[in-house]
């Protein structure tokens, strides 16, 4: 019998319902409840879901609105509004997804006050911020998806390069989940043993090679979209993934978006750091020694959200 624990998800679009899926095929939660302005759409994914209790087990899944939320430990927000043309700018929708945002996180501060919220809404770093800005609850219990799903897909490519399974690789990528993010080299590693000027596994150092890897890992979102015409299975598990830490106060460390205080510098911007979950949300953050290079690289991907930032309107 599992303990109680209820996980809300916002939105049932293909990322809400990938991450249900996650959560219901790995038993996270024993209660999630769907919230969507389509209450049909979300009906239908729960009666979906529950048709497979009898290989999952007592995992509940319904339908739900905002005032069903008041015992919630986790609420993953995956709603948003896509661009409404291609002549749509960047700000523009960026001020359209703020304003939803407003609506969602005044519902969740006054129903359920006590949850961590997860947001994994594109941008997500510029939406966490901006949630933390909206809500009332304190910033380390706003978290943002960030550079996790990179980082997954980073070690997947640098465990095939190297023919090790991906568990045994230690590396991370930091700062934006977008076109600025930052490979942390000085710090990967496999089996302890530094990635950088090393042969391993037979493996001669090859600094070009390594990365086109990070190129790839970088790139994979837009090479999913052109195929497949967007991107949910793995976004999904990295939800559960975040769920599973907080509710099971694992305080393991996954890269996730988070509030900068000045680490390396940086202020007054949400982007991916290695942060400690648990149950209470973020513990606490690791800065390991970076190089300058580094380090520039994360003031860079810090000005870039910046710039996004400064025209976003909040009521």
């Amino acid at each position: 019998m599992l303990q109680r624990r209820s996980v809300a998800i916002i939105g049932t679009g293909n990322v809400g319902v990938a991450a249900a899926y996650a959560l219901f095929n790995q038993r996270i939660a024993s209660e999630i409840i769907l919230v969507d302005l389509n209450k049909k759409r979300a009906e239908g994914e729960a009666m979906d879901l529950m048709h497979g209790q009898l290989l999952v087990g007592n995992v509940k899944v319904r339908a739900g609105d905002y005032e069903d939320l008041k015992d919630t430990q986790v609420v993953v927000v995956t709603a948003g509004v896509g661009q409404k043309s291609p002549d749509e700018s960047r700000l523009e929708l960026l001020n359209r997804n703020a304003a939803v945002f407003e609506n969602i996180i005044s519902k969740l501060d006054e129903h359920a006050p006590n949850a961590i919220l997860i947001i994994a809404t594109n941008p997500v770093d510029i939406l966490t911020y901006v949630s933390q800005k909206l809500s009332e609850r304190a910033p380390h219990r706003i978290i943002g998806t960030g550079t996790q799903l990179d980082t997954a897909r980073f070690r997947s490519l640098l465990g095939r390069y190297y023919d090790v399974d991906p568990q045994s690789v230690h590396a991370y990528i930091l700062g934006e989940h977008g076109d600025s993010e930052v490979p942390i080299w000085s710090q990967a590693n496999i089996g302890g043993k530094p990635i950088q000027y090393n042969t391993i596994m037979d493996k001669p150092y090859d600094q070009e090679a390594l990365d086109q890897i990070f190129q790839e890992a970088k790139n994979a979102a837009y090479e999913i979209i052109e195929r497949k015409g967007f991107t949910n299975t793995a976004i999904g598990v990295v939800i559960a993934r975040m769920v599973e830490a907080i509710l099971e106060d694992e305080k393991s460390v996954i890269p996730a978006s988070i509030y900068w205080d000045g680490q390396y510098g940086i202020s007054d911007v949400c982007m991916s750091l290695q942060t400690v979950l648990g149950i209470e949300g973020v513990k606490n953050c690791i800065t390991p020694e970076l190089n300058d290079k580094e380090i520039a690289g994360l003031q860079k991907s810090a000005n870039v959200l910046r710039s996004s930032l400064e025209g976003i309107k909040l009521d």
